[in-house]
């Protein structure tokens, strides 16, 4: 129903910080839960399985906007926005991509000015996860535009701030009930103390947190594939034809059977990333190679789980045609699969 009328799941996200799920990185002294990347994939993964939208929300406000906030920000920022974040008071997002910047973040046009004690920010934002409905923004804006990249900077944005304007909420083909937004800032004034981290160094800080949230990302792609193949397990030992179950025929059993490998292949990639990361090892190939097999592994798995369940997979009234529609963004979202290939041959040929 959430999925159809693109409905924010509100009631979920309140529960969800009660098990301290909106901070599941954060030191308990932080308000969050005091886990490891291991047990952020593994979370990711089981709520993926059944709910991808749900899942992108949790992934999002935790390895993006929280973690931004935590990792770069100074004491009294972790103290005033960290803590509402990871207790769940407050949702996150993270601003990255613009309509004239994708993969590319060079191309960035929102610039920050510094005005006597205030930063100035005029521009956009694009494609924002939580972007309606987040209270804690975290963006990206030129501080230096002759630099290009090496002249980012991030800056921590609260909802009520005069100059921000929520946009259009976009109508996706999957994670519908995942709330999706443009954002808009006019004459945006910020008080100096809002720049996070050093100036200058936020393309660089993104950088570090895109490739934790890639293995949130692979950590999903995997939810959503296993899902598919348990569904398609229970409807292949249901279903009927020509005197004997789907799960019979040899050409079932070949489908499933490269399901469950390519699954637990995905698994053992991801585990890797999140193992390399939580013992402060490079990651960064390792979470590209886990976030681009697991995700491009979904589209296929979700796929073939629509084949097995036939023209019901086609309908709305199969979960596996959900799981299909929302494993597309996994291939394109916090770095396509084609940026990924692009990471993964630099660190293979440096």
């Amino acid at each position: 129903m959430r999925d159809e009328t693109c409905t924010f799941p509100h009631e979920i996200v309140t529960k969800m910080a009660a098990l301290h799920l909106m901070g599941i990185t954060i030191p308990e002294t932080d308000g969050g839960a005091d886990l490891d990347a291991m047990a952020l994939a593994i979370i990711l993964e089981e709520i993926a399985c059944v709910d991808g939208a749900v899942a992108l929300i949790v992934a999002s406000h935790n390895s993006l906007c929280t973690s931004h906030l935590y990792q770069f920000g100074n004491d009294a920022q972790r103290k005033k926005y960290v803590v509402p974040l990871a207790k769940g008071e407050k949702l996150g997002a993270w601003g990255l991509t613009e309509p004239a910047s994708g993969s590319d973040a060079a191309a960035m046009e929102t610039i920050a000015v510094l005005s006597g004690d205030e930063w100035v920010i005029n521009g956009g934002k694009l494609f924002i996860t939580q972007g309606s409905t987040a209270g804690i923004y975290v963006i990206m804006a030129k501080t230096d535009p002759e630099k290009g990249r090496k002249g980012i900077s991030a800056f921590v944005v609260e909802r009520e701030t005069p100059g921000l304007i929520i946009g259009k909420v976009e109508k996706k083909l999957g994670v519908r009930s995942s709330d999706t937004a443009a954002l808009h800032f006019e004459n945006l004034h910020l008080p100096k103390e809002h720049l996070i981290g050093k100036l200058n160094q936020g393309y660089e800080n993104a950088l570090d947190i895109l490739a934790g949230g890639r293995i949130g990302i692979g950590a999903m792609a995997l939810g959503l594939a296993r899902g598919a193949m348990e569904r398609s397990i229970l409807y292949a030992k249901t279903r009927t034809q020509f005197g004997k179950t789907l799960s019979r025929f040899q050409a079932i059993q070949a489908k499933l059977s490269e399901m469950a490998t390519e699954i637990e292949a995905a698994r053992l990639l991801l585990y890797e990333a999140a193992w390399l990361k939580d013992n402060k090892k490079p990651y960064l190939r390792a979470a590209s190679e886990a976030k681009l097999f697991a995700s491009e592994l979904a589209s296929r798995v979700t796929n073939q789980a629509i084949q097995i369940h036939g023209g019901l997979g086609f309908m709305k009234e199969t979960e596996v045609e959900r799981f299909f529609r929302d494993a597309k963004l996994c291939e394109i979202g916090e770095g396509t699969s084609e940026i990924q290939r692009k990471i993964i041959a630099k660190t293979l040929l440096q």
